[in-house]
């Protein structure tokens, strides 16, 4: 192994341990819990987004230290990041894991960062799917915040509430509280 794959190993090392991230999950529906059945790495990932930006995002779970490296380093690639940015990480990381070991443009590495230290894992396909895991997780609890209001709630209307069903006015935070019960 030559020093800089030394070094990278250490990096991966450190960073599954330093799991940044990581912690209790606060319960937020843009949620997504993904599992490699390759290995039984798996993840948990909450994330919350407002004004075009992953405002926070926090995940647990457990695997090899790949999966748990490439989470660390996600967390600290994307958290704070406006969604464009974040999409565009999300891209780079996933071309350079299906690079095969055949190398990725050096401006793609600079974007990813400490995260371009994963580079070599690419030349394993069944390691891949570990260090894509949290990135996949990530990817869908993306779409379910982008569908509702930000951290997966949603902003629908309560059903006892829809015009289309009541002839009402509706209190949505009191139900009790509604004048005119009657249906169209």
């Amino acid at each position: 192994m030559n020093e800089l794959e030394n070094l990278y190993q250490q990096l991966i090392l450190e960073q599954s341990k330093a799991r940044h991230g990581s912690g209790a999950l606060p319960g937020w529906a843009a949620s997504s819990h993904q599992v490699n059945p390759t290995c039984g790495d798996e993840v948990t990932l909450q994330v919350e987004v407002a004004d075009g930006k992953l405002r926070n995002l926090v995940w647990d779970g457990h695997g090899c230290s790949i999966s748990q490296a490439s989470l660390s380093m996600m967390w600290e690639l994307v958290q704070g990041q406006d969604l464009e940015t974040v999409h565009g990480l999300e891209q780079d990381f996933n071309e350079m894991m299906h690079s095969r070991g055949r190398g990725v443009d050096e401006d793609l590495l600079d974007r990813l960062g400490d995260a371009s230290s994963l580079e070599g894992v690419s030349r394993y396909v069944n390691r891949v799917k570990c260090a894509l895991l949290g990135w996949m997780a990530l990817k869908d609890a993306l779409a379910q915040a982008a569908a509702t209001d930000g951290t997966g709630g949603g902003t629908q209307t309560a059903p006892h509430c829809d015009p289309k069903l009541m002839n009402r006015t509706c209190d949505p935070e009191n139900p009790l509280n509604n004048k005119g019960q009657t249906h169209e």
